[in-house]
């Protein structure tokens, strides 16, 4: 099987460099002008992700994500959720890496089979992370609008949170 999977790489390119063969297709500048773009791509997203890798620490460091999390907290009581979700919830429309970290955390605390350790895989596993996608996909194209963008992502994340309690309560 592991020799399968070594010779998928050179099977991929081959059958890539035969097609652009038949299809008259010069693959090697072909392949130097996305290699171009790729770049230019980069370099033009650079600053907004910059910034909002600046946004995600200075948030962390400065304990924001602690106080909005205590502010939450009489919700989270009432609903009926252990509140060391809340950082989680929060953290996962900002920082992929962040929530992942975080995710590991609850599982090594509370234990993979956990009502708390559930609702966190399902959560971490079905929300996306909502800011730098908007960074990316939104820079990337030049669009400035984000009227309507931000609220349904940040109402998608909520949704999300919603139905990963409920579904984990249900289901789990």
């Amino acid at each position: 099987m592991e020799q399968l999977g070594a010779a998928a790489l050179p099977v991929i390119l081959g059958g890539i460099l035969l097609f652009g063969f038949f299809k008259n297709v010069d693959v090697f500048d072909a392949f130097v002008q996305g290699a171009k773009e790729g770049v230019t791509s980069t370099i033009h997203l650079m600053p907004t992700l910059i910034g909002l890798i600046l946004a995600v620490t200075m948030v962390r460091a400065s304990g924001l994500l602690d106080m909005v999390c205590e502010l939450a907290l009489p919700f989270a009581q009432t609903v009926g959720i252990d509140p060391e979700l809340l950082p989680l919830a929060l953290l996962r429309p900002v920082s992929g890496s962040g929530s992942s970290a975080y995710t590991l955390t609850l599982l090594q605390q509370f234990g993979p089979d956990s009502e708390t350790g559930k609702i966190a895989s399902v959560l971490a596993s079905s929300t996306e992370t909502t800011f730098y996608a908007i960074t990316v996909y939104f820079g990337a194209c030049g669009c400035k609008k984000l009227s309507y963008s931000i609220p349904a992502g940040l109402l998608g994340d909520a949704a999300a949170l919603v139905f990963s309690i409920i579904s984990v309560k249900v289901f789990g």
